[in-house]
């Protein structure tokens, strides 16, 4: 399996990183995990966790509103953008968008709120050297200048086993964002193969995308729940789309043996 696995990576084109551990028994497979990837929308998990925990610190509460403005809006990923000026959503709102349809605009208002300093801080706090915010999104001229936001497969595996355990904040904070991130509505990656099956598992996952850049990183739950996190930076995106979503079914099959066979790979 694992050699099965590395061969298939090895295979694509340009960077890629790969991180899978087995929750129950702490198994771990990785592949290049520590190496930086241009970040894209997986940042988001992180700007999440910054953000519940200064919402349980009290900063601000989780009804507290924010009108958004023309000014405010960024292309591409989300709802915000194309809806009316003045729109007033809550802080919770920002978060499940940004998670949820990635929804810059939203993700921009919170970093913007919270401070890049600030989150910057906040992730070093929880223990990662690697991961880094330096801009917003979709700011262009600063992506020009090379300035950019990165993370690594293991880090990103790191996070969501923390949240998993129900340590990343508190148990409660870890438990509402894993259900927000289980109602991800992009399920193009590690979910597709599994939609097929008759006993869908439950999925909490990310996606990021960009051009030439395609993540995505999760829990699959089952009897034997899993963590798989795949990151791709020049490569082929589609191709390797269909690696994420292989190999998904695949660890999957091996985790819950009893569940009806597929044949996707």
């Amino acid at each position: 399996m694992v050699s099965k696995i590395i061969k298939r990576l090895e295979q694509l084109p340009g960077k890629i990183g790969f991180y899978y551990e087995n929750l129950n028994t702490e198994d771990v497979i990785f592949y290049k995990d520590q190496e930086p990837f241009l970040a894209a929308s997986v940042i988001k998990l992180f700007i999440m966790a910054v953000a519940f925990e200064q919402l349980e610190r009290g900063d601000y509460n989780c009804k507290m509103l924010f009108s958004i403005k023309q000014k405010d809006c960024v292309p591409s990923c989300g709802a915000l953008t194309y809806l009316h000026e003045g729109i007033e959503v809550t802080v919770m709102d920002l978060i499940t968008l940004m998670i949820i349809f990635s929804d810059n605009t939203a993700t921009n208002v919170l970093i913007e709120h919270m401070g890049i300093e600030e989150i910057n801080t906040a992730i070093k706090r929880f223990g990662f050297e690697k991961t880094v915010l330096r801009r917003k999104m979709f700011d262009l001229e600063k992506a020009r200048n090379g300035i950019e936001n990165y993370i690594t497969v293991g880090e990103v595996g790191k996070l969501l086993k923390i949240m998993y355990a129900g340590t990343l904040i508190s148990k409660q904070a870890s438990e509402k964002m894993l259900s927000i991130m289980k109602n991800q509505q992009l399920t193009g990656k590690i979910p597709f193969y599994l939609k097929a099956l008759s006993h869908m598992p439950e999925i909490a996952h990310k996606t990021g995308e960009d051009m030439g850049i395609s993540h995505d990183v999760g829990i699959i739950y089952g009897k034997n729940p899993f963590i798989v996190c795949f990151c791709g930076n020049e490569t082929d995106t589609p191709r390797f789309e269909r690696v994420m979503a292989d190999i998904s079914l695949e660890l999957y099959k091996v985790h819950n043996s009893g569940h009806e066979k597929t044949d996707f790979i």
